[in-house]
């Protein structure tokens, strides 16, 4: 896997079109899936799936091991008859540009709520049975996950830290009376998870039987205000009163002169030792059920993470503290055999971090962006690529190739023009030409890019926490036309499937 000439398309499902504010699991994801074959590509690459929380990111999930709700496709609830037509008849008008997530997320729970209801009501025993399967499959983490966001629900949507002490901090009684007095709460919470995961491995399925891939995408950290958190406190840097002691981030970089503080609790690795890291294979066994191939965001934290004091505004003053990165990754080829990783690599990457990824033959990833920043010769210019690689045009914290583009300084503005021999005309092309044509093993383009959008389509921008995650792409842009001219670069630069004779 990853070790033959491939490409492959980012498209987080939320940027999927279609009328209900925001893209779900349902007839545009398989659309996506028919383009993607269309074109000859054999990897879809997304975002992490799980239930947003701070800022709407991806990277800040309420569970490291739940779905999202919101991708939900409400028109395959009206098929299996748990919403009727009449029920989305006075659904609002949402943009179809960018995605309002308060405003979906507000209108679809009660949505939800009455599936939720109907199935209760009206499930038939084959139904109830897959339900009562599902929960016991997944009953190593969804009973805190759902209990959770119930507690949350009721008490509107603190984080865990601000609840009242006993809560806080899991006493058994007030355990045992929260989950009393929430039953039928807690139930949908689980009962939407199962929804999410039935459409989502439909999803995976078709993908599967049209020889589609999908690379998903795991964050190093979980949120400080989620269920593993809260409900697994011994395995993280808190205090006695379960405050943070130390939080993540990294240190000033290419994307901000402070670094970027992000806040979320930092592993005792030594007490995830001597468990065997059981909640790491636990989490990756999830993953590896959702993803056939796992990109492990923030690689660089397995062989030391920079460590912060909770009471810091910014990230400059850490420190690198190491991991025992190789002990851990024995582990996991222990339990699931040769790992099907993708090391994110990006930032300030060490001796120790390389020896790391190379010792387990991990492909790391190559950002074309980053070529051209200076004349001077670097790892991520496509002449000095090794083959375990993935080379993309830009990634989700990017911005778009033509927006780079045209931000660019004037020298490396020519320092492109110069390497790709090519004009300023339809210059994304010409870097998705680049990437194709590289040695790498695996090409990926983000949607925007293959569309040749500006800054506006931009995902995120990282240090930041307004407008991102919200772009998304149209119905219409899924032209034939652009499969065919996709399709064409990738056989001519041998990354589409090879058909037997």
């Amino acid at each position: 896997m990853l070790k033959e000439r491939s490409s492959g398309i980012l498209l987080h499902p939320t940027s999927l079109p279609g009328k209900y504010g925001i893209g779900t699991l349902g007839k545009a994801a398989f659309e996506f899936i028919d383009f993607l074959v269309n074109a000859k590509q054999q990897y879809w690459q997304i975002l992490p799936l799980g239930p947003t929380g701070y800022a709407d990111s991806p990277y800040q999930c309420f569970s490291a091991h739940a779905g999202n709700p919101n991708l939900i496709d409400l028109d395959l609830l009206v098929k299996t008859r748990l919403l009727h037509a009449d029920d989305l008849s006075e659904y609002p008008h949402f943009s179809t540009e960018r995605v309002d997530f308060e405003g979906v997320q507000q209108t679809r729970l009660s949505l939800l709520q009455k599936a939720y209801h109907a199935f209760t009501l009206y499930a038939d025993n084959l139904e109830k049975v897959a339900y009562r399967n599902f929960l016991k499959d997944q009953s190593k983490w969804i009973n805190d996950y759902a209990l959770f966001r119930a507690i949350k629900a009721n008490r509107d949507q603190k984080p865990w830290y601000h609840w009242e002490n006993p809560l806080k901090m899991r006493d058994q009684e007030a355990v045992k009376a929260i989950q009393a007095t929430l039953h039928d709460e807690i139930d949908f919470h689980k009962f939407m998870q199962f929804l999410f995961f039935r459409q989502w491995n439909a999803v995976k399925e078709y993908a599967h039987s049209h020889k589609v891939k999908i690379i998903g995408d795991i964050p190093l950290y979980v949120a400080l205000d989620s269920a593993d958190a809260w409900a697994n406190p011994e395995i993280f840097e808190f205090d006695e009163q379960r405050n943070p002691i130390r939080v993540g981030g990294v240190p000033p970089d290419y994307f901000s002169e402070t670094g970027q503080l992000w806040g979320n609790p930092l592993f005792r690795w030594d007490k995830l030792k001597e468990t065997g890291y059981q909640w790491w294979i636990d989490r990756i066994r999830t993953n590896l059920n959702l993803y056939d191939i796992i990109r492990i965001d923030h690689f660089r934290g397995f062989a030391a993470y920079w460590a912060v004091p909770y009471a810091e505004k910014t990230a400059i003053n850490g420190e690198w503290v190491p991991c025992p990165g190789k002990e851990f990754f024995d582990a996991l080829q222990s339990e699931f055999g040769n790992l099907p990783i993708i090391a994110e690599d990006l930032g300030v990457i060490t001796p120790d971090v390389e020896e790391l990824r190379d010792g387990f033959d991990l492909p790391g990833m190559k950002i074309l962006q980053f070529a051209f920043d200076s004349s001077e010769a670097n790892d991520y210019i496509p002449h000095n690529y090794v083959k375990n690689c993935l080379v993309y045009t830009g990634t989700h914290d990017n911005d778009t190739v033509v927006g780079w583009f045209n931000n660019a300084t004037e020298e490396d503005r020519k320092y492109v023009i110069d390497y790709l021999h090519t004009s300023e005309h339809e210059i994304h092309w010409a870097f998705l030409r680049l990437a194709w044509s590289s040695v790498a093993y695996t090409a990926i383009v983000p949607m925007q890019d293959l569309l040749g959008l500006d800054t506006s389509a931009r995902m995120n921008l990282p240090g930041t926490t307004q407008n991102n995650w919200q772009w998304r792409v149209n119905a219409h842009h899924f032209t034939p036309e652009l499969a065919s001219r996709l399709a064409h670069l990738t056989t001519l630069y041998g990354r589409a499937k090879k058909t037997k004779k």
